[in-house]
């Protein structure tokens, strides 16, 4: 199964429709958390919000993780060693206040687990990788690290 999750502070209609568009040629089921967005999945199975223990229930069964680039997410993604796909919120798109999950996505790139999609078009590439490399986790050193860099920008 793959999880789709926004988040729960705000809505993500452009992650959320590009995957339902995803849905009928993924090999396997995806399940959606969509927020409060306007933008109602057909290809998909999805709720507005899960409560905090079916959500634990369906990322430790999920293949993959595919989301926004919010920090807890990525490093609960790390938490359960599964493969996470993230996307970042933009400003000029009216999806966030400024652009900290472009800065955030950017220093993600290149990480263990972690793929990075630019935009819509890169969903399915990132997404294809997520499912087929297999998942080697990070060492300890690379968790550090990976919580340092966050750290780092969310100071700066």
């Amino acid at each position: 199964m793959i999880v789709v999750t926004v988040g729960t502070q705000l809505p993500f209609d452009r992650l959320v429709g590009a995957m339902d568009a995803l849905a009928p040629t993924l090999s396997r089921p995806v399940f959606a958390q969509i927020g409060t967005g306007g933008y109602q999945p057909l290809h998909m199975d999805w709720k507005a919000s899960v409560p905090a223990r079916e959500f634990d229930t369906l990322l430790q069964s999920a293949d993959a993780i595919v989301s926004h680039a919010g920090t807890g997410t990525i490093l609960l993604a790390q938490k359960l060693h599964k493969p996470v796909v993230i996307m970042a919120r933009r400003a000029a798109q009216g999806e966030h206040r400024n652009d900290h999950q472009v800065a955030t996505a950017a220093q993600m790139v290149g990480r263990s687990g972690i793929y990075v999609a630019d935009d819509e078009t890169g969903l399915a590439e990132a997404l294809h990788r997520a499912l087929t490399v297999p998942y080697v986790p990070d060492s300890p050193g690379d968790r550090t690290r990976i919580k340092d860099a966050i750290r780092h920008f969310l100071a700066g």
